[in-house]
């Protein structure tokens, strides 16, 4: 950015408010989006709003069943809809496909490691789990592909933040726990990890590793300020997964995942959908231009489509009936 356009943008907005969840994990990403606007623009200050979220209340209950990773938003969208903040932060896997109207994702940030970490206190990887052993995740993504592949192991769901689902794994209460690397490494914890999870033995959830920083339609000003933060690489990865995932109308409640890799000139895109036991699972890839991602993303939901990922999308809506 010029030193002529940063000179208009702190002229023009002397002070922006950043809504955030106030977890450590988002307070994290909150301060790091913080501490990058504020050396670039360095006469405006940058003030933190944070914010406890539905998603963070209620933590007896699946995120599938109480109304899927939107309740880690709506309030944060409340208080750009009222003015009461300029820009929020958010892990992009915990952004709905589908944004309500009046709201926009202004900048996708460059990728911390988009792959699931495997976390145990006495194993070294899944395979050495012995069975029966108690693995925790809160995601039916994970929960669908460890069903799949180490049916003799027993999956429970682990809510909580990073350090409460620590805390239950060194209380003995799961065998093992999977968690995302991003996190773990974006606290410092990265010495936590026992092993990190290849895309081919689980593949991420969309957007995983990404933050997007959200404005209102309209807030041409914020929209300016935040242009320099967006990742351009990154960010075609996420719409061609975004853009699977909203074909396919992925949410909490269908188990689905979806990874690209860019290559410059095209993108790599590997998903699939399942059902939450591991039973049917519908999974393949696709390659297209970098710079129509969302083309790319549609066409591997038709793939998915042909495989029967239609089939499994009936049989998870029909059951939550």
């Amino acid at each position: 950015m010029s030193s002529a356009v940063s000179q208009q943008a702190e002229s023009v907005l002397p002070r922006v408010v950043i809504a955030t969840r106030e977890s450590a994990l988002a307070m994290w990403q909150a301060r790091h989006i913080q501490s990058r606007l504020a050396a670039l623009y360095p006469r405006t200050e940058f003030a933190l709003l944070g914010m406890t979220t539905q998603g963070d209340q209620i933590l007896d209950s699946p995120l599938a069943r109480i109304g899927g990773k939107g309740l880690f938003i709506k309030e944060l969208e409340d208080a750009l809809q009222q003015g009461r903040a300029d820009l929020a932060v958010h892990s992009m896997k915990d952004v709905p496909m589908q944004l309500l109207p009046g709201f926009s994702l202004a900048a996708i940030t460059e990728r911390e490691d988009p792959r699931d970490a495997f976390v145990s206190m006495r194993f070294r990887s899944l395979e050495e789990l012995p069975p029966g052993s108690v693995v925790g995740t809160a995601s039916l993504r994970r929960e669908s592909q460890l069903r799949a592949r180490f049916p003799r192991l027993e999956v429970r769901t682990l809510r909580g933040n990073v350090q409460t689902r620590l805390r239950k794994l060194e209380e003995g209460q799961y065998a093992a726990i999977i968690l995302a690397a991003a996190g773990l490494k974006r606290l410092g914890l990265g010495e936590r990890i026992t092993r990190l999870l290849a895309p081919e033995e689980s593949l991420p959830a969309v957007g995983q590793g990404a933050l997007g920083i959200e404005c209102m339609v309209g807030r041409e000003d914020i929209a300016k300020l935040i242009a320099p933060l967006n990742h351009g690489a990154t960010a075609a990865c996420v719409r061609a997964e975004r853009a699977m995932s909203r074909a396919l109308a992925g949410s909490c409640q269908v188990p689905l995942g979806a990874f690209a890799e860019n290559n410059g000139a095209s993108l790599r895109l590997r998903g699939f959908v399942a059902t939450p036991d591991g039973s049917r699972i519908a999974h393949s890839e696709a390659e297209g231009p970098a710079d129509r991602p969302e083309a790319v993303g549609d066409a591997l939901a038709q793939k998915l489509r042909a495989l029967g990922a239609d089939e499994i999308l009936a049989r998870l809506e029909a059951h939550a009936r």
